[in-house]
């Protein structure tokens, strides 16, 4: 049994799809980030940088509970705890990393930053807007390129499709058209279509809330002083 730490954000998601493709038994537990519940010492706990998801595995190396934050090193702890979704040999294996960290280094942190400057950030910058949204096309145009050349991202399905899709689900907000990268398009279609990336976007789906309709004391917790409490 794992219990999964998480809340309805692409971060969140990379984690719940992977347990859904590989079918391990998972209860949810909530981490409402403009509640400040990632704050918590009892998460704080096992995820030190205060960021979910986290998982805690009742049935961890040595059959003892075992912790892992960071969404890529739990996409990669789960992939080898099962033996599925990361190639063992070694050229395919490491391209599925390749890919895998071009997302925890590029599209999280470039179309996160795009996704605040555009929608979340209180005033409107035109360089930092035009700066994050020039990067995401570009990143958009990096992953076009590769899936013109294969049908996933390391060749077979793998990790790095499910921990790049949940980005690209808010391709607009970006202010990037998927028609202009139909590589991409096709790809995106494709995972979407599957019944476990259903599922595991459904997880927490209804709990999500609207960033732009926060309130000053959840923006603060988001945004603000809050993140320095831990520290």
């Amino acid at each position: 049994m794992i219990d999964l730490h998480t809340w309805p954000t692409p971060n969140g998601f990379k984690v719940s799809i992977m347990l859904e493709e590989v079918g391990l038994p998972y209860t949810v537990i909530p981490v409402d980030i403009q509640a400040g519940d990632q704050f918590e010492p009892e998460f704080l706990k096992i995820s030190p940088n205060n960021k979910m998801p986290a998982i805690v595995d009742r049935d961890g190396p040595g059959g003892e509970p075992y912790s892992v934050f960071e969404s890529g090193a739990i996409l990669l702890y789960l992939a080898e705890k099962t033996g599925r979704f990361l190639p063992t040999e070694p050229a395919g294996h490491y391209m599925a990393i390749q890919w895998l960290m071009f997302q925890m280094g590029n599209i999280g942190p470039m179309l996160g930053q795009a996704h605040h400057f555009r929608h979340y950030a209180p005033e409107k910058l035109p360089y930092a807007i035009e700066r994050y949204t020039r990067e995401a096309g570009r990143l958009y145009g990096v992953l076009d390129r590769r899936l013109g050349e294969v049908e996933y991202l390391a060749g077979d399905y793998s990790i790095a499709d499910m921990a790049n899709m949940p980005w690209l689900r808010s391709h607009e907000k970006q202010g990037q058209d998927l028609a202009d990268f139909p590589n991409v398009k096709r790809w995106y279609d494709a995972l979407g279509a599957r019944p476990a990336v259903q599922r595991g976007l459904e997880v927490l789906a209804d709990q999500r809330k609207d960033p732009a309709k926060m309130d000053d004391k959840a923006r603060s917790v988001m945004f603000g002083d809050e993140q320095y409490k831990s520290r």
